[in-house]
C-alpha cells in the first residue's frame, strides 16, 4: 500500500488518480501527526511526503518513522514545490528518504519510482521471511542435534554396560565406537575383529544391507586374543532410521560358544537317537508281521476247536439230550459261548488286519451299503425295520474296510433298537468344506459327511470317550450281544482313511454316528514319489 502525506487536498487528489490508474492501494493523511498514527497500524511500502506541512514538517516526520520498527523496510519519497535548494534535498535524505522530487511532479517518473520501491520492499519482506524460516530450520537442527548427541551419550552409556562387544556404525559405513569388550578380540577400534577363515565370506552382502537400511545377522568365529582359541559369535547389526533413512548403525558380537557346542552334541545325539528310532521301527516292523502271521495261525488253531465243539455239542443235543431239558440248557449255553468266542477271535483278527497297507479305490458307497443291507435281509425282515438311505457318493476308500464302519454301525442300530418298537435307521450324506464335524455344508468341498442315525436305547454321552475303546461295552451281556470290539473297528478304519468318526446320543432317544471321510486320497506309494 502507498501513503500520500500532504496537508492540502488538492495536492493530495492527482497523485492518488494517477497511483490508482496503475493499480496501487493508495491511502492518506493531511497531517504529519495522522501519517504516524496509520504507519503505527499499517503496513506501508511507498510513503510520498510533503516536506512544507503545518505542524510536524516532512523531515520531523521522516525522522519519526524511522524509529518505528514496523517501517523499517517502507521506502520515503519527499515531495516539495519551494525547498528545492540542496540543502534541503540533503536533509532530506539524511532524514530517511530514498529520493526527493520537487514539483510539478512528473507522472511517469513518480509511477516508475513507486513500482521499483515497491517491488523492493516485497523482496525485503520475502526476504526476511525466508531469514526467519532459515533461523528458525538452524534452531531446530541445533535442537536435533543436541537431543542426537544426548542420545548418542546415552546409548554409549548403554552399549558400555553390556556384557556383549558392541560398537555403533556412521552412515559412512565406518566404526565409530566401541566398548571395552571389543579388545577381547581386536586391538584396533577402528576395524572389525578378524573372522575364522570360513567365515570371511560374510560380509559380502554387507553392502547391500548398508544401503537398503535392513538388519545384518550372520554367525562368526573370532580369535579370542589371549587364548588364541575361535569362539562362536551371533552378530546383528540394526539399523537407526530416520524418515525412513539409516543415519547411523547399532550392532553387537553375542558370545554362543556353549550353546553352538550344545547344538552340535544335541544334533549328534538327535542323529544318533534316529538311527536307533529306524532300528527300533524296523524291528517293530518285523515283529508286527510275526504278530499277524501268529494271529493267523492262533485264529485259525482256535477256530477249529471251536468248531468240533460246537459240532460235537449239537450231536450230543440232538441224539442223547433229546428229553433231557436241564442237560440241553446247559448245552445251549455252552454252544452260545462257542459261539461268542468265534465271534471275538474274528473281530480280533480283523482288528489286527487294519494294520495291513491297502490301496485306495474310487468306491460307490450307495452300490456299497445296499449290499451290505442284503447281507441284513434277514434280521431287518425279523425285526421289521426301515432302513432309509440317500444318495451317497463315490469317493476313495478301500472298499473292504469301509464295508466294516458301515456294517458295524448297521449292526449296532439293529442290536440295539428297543424292544416291541420297529428299528427306523436312517443314512444321509452331504458334502461340506472342511474336515470337521459341524463343517458347513460346501457344493466343491473336499469331504463328506455321513451320518448314521437310529431311534435304538441310545447311550449316556457321559461314557463318548469309551465307545470307540476296544472290549469297552456300556450294555450288559445278558441282555445285547457283542464283544466291545465292533466300533474299536470302525474307529480305526476312519483313522486310516484319515477321516473322523464321532456320535451324539441320549437316552431312550437314539443315537447319531457322524463319519467325516475325504473325496479323494493318496496311497503311500504316490506319497513316497512326492
Amino acid at each position: 500500500m502507498i501513503l500520500i502525506v500532504d496537508d492540502r487536498p488538492e495536492n493530495i487528489l492527482p497523485l492518488r488518480k494517477i497511483l490508482e490508474l496503475h493499480s496501487f492501494s493508495v491511502d492518506t493523511a493531511e497531517s504529519g501527526e495522522e501519517a504516524l498514527k496509520k504507519v503505527l497500524n499499517t503496513n506501508y511500502a511507498v510513503i510520498i511526503l510533503d516536506v512544507q506541512m503545518p505542524g510536524m514538517d516532512g523531515f520531523e516526520v521522516a525522522n519519526a518513522i524511522a524509529g518505528f520498527s514496523k517501517a523499517k523496510d517502507t521506502s520515503i519519497i519527499f515531495l516539495s514545490a519551494v525547498n528545492t535548494e540542496k540543502k534541503f534535498i540533503t536533509k532530506g535524505y539524511t532524514s530517511g528518504g530514498v529520493d526527493y522530487l520537487t514539483k510539478p511532479v512528473d507522472p511517469d517518473i513518480l509511477v516508475l519510482k513507486v513500482k521499483t520501491l515497491q517491488r523492493l520492499y516485497r523482496q525485503q519482506q520475502e526476504l526476511r521471511e525466508t531469514q526467519k524460516s532459515l533461523q528458525k530450520e538452524i534452531e531446530v537442527r541445533k535442537q536435533a542435534q543436541e537431543e542426537i548427541a544426548g542420545r548418542m551419550q546415552e546409548l554409549r552409556s548403554v552399549l558400555a554396560s553390556l556384557p556383549q562387544m558392541a560398537f555403533t556404525i556412521g552412515p559412512d559405513g565406518n566404526l565409530e565406537y566401541v566398548n571395552e569388550h571389543w579388545f577381547r578380540y581386536s586391538t584396533d577400534q577402528h576395524a572389525f575383529p578378524p573372522a575364522h577363515p570360513d567365515d570371511k565370506k560374510m560380509w559380502d552382502d554387507w553392502d547391500f544391507y548398508l544401503k537398503n537400511g535392513i538388519e545384518f545377522t550372520r554367525e562368526v568365529r573370532l580369535k579370542e586374543l589371549t587364548t588364541g582359541d575361535y569362539r562362536y559369535h551371533l552378530l546383528r547389526i540394526l539399523p537407526i532410521l530416520q524418515q525412513g533413512k539409516p543415519i547411523r548403525w547399532v550392532g553387537t558380537f553375542t558370545d554362543i560358544h556353549p550353546q553352538k557346542l550344545a547344538a552340535e552334541l544335541l544334533e549328534q545325539k538327535v542323529e544318533l537317537r534316529t538311527k536307533e528310532l529306524l532300528n527300533k521301527n524296523l524291528e517293530l516292523e518285523r515283529s508286527n508281521h510275526e504278530l499277524q502271521q501268529f494271529t493267523w495261525v492262533v485264529s485259525h488253531d482256535l477256530k477249529e476247536p471251536l468248531r468240533k465243539i460246537q459240532i460235537l455239542n449239537d450231536l450230543i443235543k440232538e441224539k442223547y439230550l433229546s428229553e433231557n431239558s436241564e442237560a440241553i440248557s446247559y448245552l445251549d449255553r455252552s454252544i452260545n459261548s462257542s459261539a461268542r468266542m468265534s465271534g471275538l477271535i474274528n473281530d480280533l483278527l480283523a482288528y489286527a488286519q487294519l494294520s495291513t497297507p491297502a490301496l485306495f479305490q474310487p468306491t460307490d458307497l450307495t452300490s456299497l451299503l445296499n449290499e451290505i443291507l442284503v447281507d441284513f435281509d434277514e434280521i431287518i425282515t425279523t425285526k421289521k425295520a426301515v432302513v432309509k438311505v440317500d444318495q451317497l457318493p463315490v469317493i476313495d476308500t478301500v472298499p473292504g474296510r469301509i464295508r466294516q464302519v458301515f456294517q458295524n454301525l448297521i449292526s449296532n442300530a439293529l442290536k440295539f433298537s428297543k424292544k416291541e418298537i420297529p428299528p427306523v435307521i436312517t443314512i444321509t450324506a452331504e458334502r461340506i468344506a472342511e474336515k470337521s464335524v459341524g463343517s458347513e455344508p460346501a457344493p466343491e468341498g473336499g469331504f463328506y459327511r455321513i451320518v448314521v442315525s437310529d431311534n435304538g436305547i441310545g447311550f449316556d454321552e457321559k461314557f463318548m470317550d469309551r465307545i470307540f475303546v476296544i472290549f469297552q461295552r456300556l450294555t450288559d451281556r445278558a441282555s445285547y450281544e457283542g464283544t466291545g470290539i465292533g466300533l474299536a473297528i470302525a474307529k480305526k478304519n476312519m483313522d486310516k482313511h484319515n477321516g473322523i468318526i464321532a456320535a451324539r446320543s441320549k437316552v431312550d432317544e437314539g443315537s447319531q454316528f457322524i463319519l467325516i471321510l475325504p473325496l479323494h486320497q493318496i496311497n503311500e506309494p504316490e506319497i513316497q514319489e512326492r
